[in-house]
């Protein structure tokens, strides 16, 4: 099967999933482990949207990538590596933490520019993985929407990895009424419409349960 027939299936299922919500999931293609060269031929495909985990890999690539896409950001970020990216994504999709929020704000500002985030949110609880407790989530909401750096966006949650569709059902569907509990908080300065959700092996399942981003590499590129 060629790069574009897996763009294709993906899609397919997308729009599939996502009828009754009326909207299709935005395709974030994740190209972390993809050299420029393979990752050029999406945009021909309608593809306008990659997602990096490395600050590093993004410095790289850039150079190569032609402006064709928008770049995010969906790994964890230090602190000090803001600075280095600020220009260069269009969203960061892993705010988790006090001290990235004002760093980023703080970037932002110096840019000239207000950066669209999402809050991560570690809704299954695994420990080594980033993002903050859904008990804190309001609290860092009204925190991040004071940051005039900032754009809250909405939310984003990475799934565990094998679990069983009923259990990530259920998270899904809890990252989906957060976002809705969040949109009712009506916080100023806040835009919460984005709900980043779904990878390879469960991007169908997200795009049922109200997703409006999908992460999605290795069901592209094997």
């Amino acid at each position: 099967m060629t790069l574009e027939e897996r763009v294709s299936r993906v899609r397919r299922t997308l729009e599939q999933e996502s009828a009754p919500w009326g909207r299709c999931p935005r395709l974030i293609a994740v190209t972390k482990y993809s050299a420029p060269q393979e990752i050029l031929p999406l945009r021909d495909m309608g593809v306008e949207d990659i997602g990096e985990n490395r600050v590093q890999s993004i410095r790289e690539k850039l150079p190569y990538l032609e402006g064709k896409f928008s770049i995010h950001l969906i790994g964890q970020l230090q602190t000090n590596k803001v600075k280095y990216i600020i220009k260069d994504v269009c969203m960061i999709h892993s705010l988790d933490r006090e001290s990235l929020a004002q760093e980023i704000d703080r970037q932002a500002q110096k840019a000239g520019l207000r950066m669209p985030v999402l809050l991560q949110v570690n809704i299954a609880r695994e420990p080594q993985k980033g993002g903050i407790a859904e008990e804190e989530l309001f609290p860092f909401l009204r925190l991040c929407a004071a940051l005039p750096g900032l754009q809250v966006k909405g939310l984003m949650a990475m799934m565990p990895l094998g679990a069983e569709e009923d259990i990530l059902t259920g998270y899904f569907t809890r990252m989906r009424r957060l976002l809705e509990e969040c949109r009712q908080e009506a916080v100023g300065n806040t835009d919460m419409t984005e709900l980043s959700m779904g990878m390879s092996q469960d991007y169908g399942l997200a795009a049922r349960c109200g997703a409006t981003m999908v992460r999605v590499g290795s069901a592209l590129f094997r």
